[in-house]
């Protein structure tokens, strides 16, 4: 599980049926643990839904060699949840 700034995101997400496509290190050692689930992250709706802390930020990669993602990453303590940047299925 990732941290608790971040737990109740991927409680909802796991528990709504979204496909966790990754869990680990994602791409360097400051990353403790990363989730990548197959959903579009209305980032906008959930971090007025969920009033994540000050550590808490949005990340957004758009370099399409690196990959495509947008979610949520906790400076304090290195975890983040990261969905899709398009597709038909999107949660708030």
């Amino acid at each position: 599980m990732v941290c608790s700034h971040l737990s109740e995101l991927e409680t909802e997400l796991i528990e709504a049926g979204f496909a966790e496509t990754f869990r680990g290190q994602a791409w360097s050692d400051n990353c403790r643990e990363w989730v990548y689930f197959d959903v579009v992250l209305d980032v906008g709706a959930l971090s007025e839904r969920l009033v994540f802390g000050p550590t808490v930020k949005v990340h957004e990669n758009n370099d399409p060699r690196s990959g495509l993602e947008i979610g949520f990453v906790c400076g304090q303590c290195h975890d983040g949840i990261m969905g899709r940047t398009e597709g038909s299925k999107r949660y708030k």
